[in-house]
């Protein structure tokens, strides 16, 4: 079921410019407000979902490096630069979204847009206290607006890079639900679920009990809490089984070089989880994709997947990530437009 009823106002905004939307309900980890970014395309009915990226707030060095704070001041900056390049290019015809009506959620929550819990301390004598790990909360708040800005739409795209890909996985099922019956397509760009083998059990923990994933998973995807605190990969295979019709996928480097430092905190039993951990090698995060691909997305119609032998970490965002590359000789913005023009669902790369 839906999440509705969706009242709030729509948007009112000029044409082809970005425009920021202020929410006062929702809220960056410090407590401060945000919103979100919206570029509306007079007379298209489509429409891309985009969530930002930043890393993530679970001890204190990967809280140190992640945005607690969005405001308009950096949407106009962001907009400014970011805003026109890769996915949200206009002007360049290789990019199959670029007359689509485009929503941009920005990212100051630090729990990869999927928590709901506030008053929070992170562990550490150093690491910051107090912390509302509201991204799937703000997400909600934020469809309250999204929704009726485009009761006409016939297709959402919900996208996003690194800690928005993450994201965007996370929220498609309560997306898909709230824009039913409207097809919802999902790219997400390195933010690869993968099992317990490589994203530990104790690190997801770490992750449930900070963002309080236990209030936000589907409530019908009791495989996704596993007795050890693992288990999130399967919800790769929730939605495939749920949305048997749906067109979901994966963008990922087979090395990522940021994402392996994430996953590297869980190692050994989370033995570094508070301090300077290794990263987790390239060789075994190419085996964690390889497994990801076979075992969990490999169902009817399988989940795409466009995979590139590099540690390159996220493509959509900018132009030579997104216009420059080419696997097997079909290019990423193809790729992209098969997805979201109903053409085949493939795996591309190793």
């Amino acid at each position: 079921m839906p999440e509705g009823p969706f009242n709030g106002a729509p948007v009112v905004a000029a044409p082809d410019v970005w425009t920021w939307v202020p929410m006062p309900q929702t809220k960056c980890r410090n407590g401060s407000t945000t919103g979100f970014g919206v570029r509306l395309k007079p007379g298209s009915t489509k429409l891309f979902i985009y969530l930002e990226g930043g890393g993530a707030c679970f001890n204190g060095i990967s809280c140190s490096a992640n945005p607690s704070a969005f405001s308009a001041q950096n949407f106009t900056t962001w907009a400014g630069g970011n805003g026109a390049t890769g996915i949200f290019n206009t002007a360049n015809a290789q990019n199959p979204v670029a007359a689509w009506n485009a929503v941009y959620i920005p990212y100051c929550t630090g729990d990869a847009h999927t928590g709901n819990a506030t008053g929070v301390d992170v562990p550490g004598a150093l690491s910051p206290k107090n912390q509302s790990f509201v991204g799937y909360a703000n997400v909600g708040n934020d469809l309250q607006r999204i929704i009726p800005t485009f009761p006409n739409v016939t297709e959402v795209l919900l996208t996003g890079v690194s800690a928005g890909g993450f994201g965007a996985a996370y929220n498609y099922d309560r997306i898909a639900r709230d824009f039913c019956p409207t097809p919802v397509v999902l790219i997400d760009d390195s933010g690869p679920t993968m099992s317990d083998t490589y994203m530990t059990p104790c690190l997801q923990t770490r992750w449930r009990t900070l963002w309080g994933l236990s209030g936000t998973l589907p409530v019908d995807c009791p495989q996704c809490t596993g007795p050890n605190g693992g288990g999130l990969v399967n919800y790769v295979s929730y939605l495939g089984t749920k949305y048997a019709t749906g067109r979901l996928s994966l963008i990922s480097s087979t090395m990522d070089g940021t994402i392996t430092q994430f996953f590297g905190f869980g190692l050994n039993n989370c033995a570094n989880i508070d301090g300077f951990a290794p990263a987790m090698s390239g060789q075994m995060y190419a085996m964690g994709l390889a497994e990801l691909r076979t075992m969990y997305a490999n169902q009817s119609p399988p989940w795409g997947s466009y995979f590139i032998n590099s540690t390159t970490h996220t493509y959509l965002g900018g132009n030579a990530g997104y216009f420059n590359t080419t696997v097997n000789n079909v290019t990423l913005t193809s790729w992209v437009g098969d997805m979201v023009n109903g053409g085949p669902i493939t795996n591309v790369g190793p």
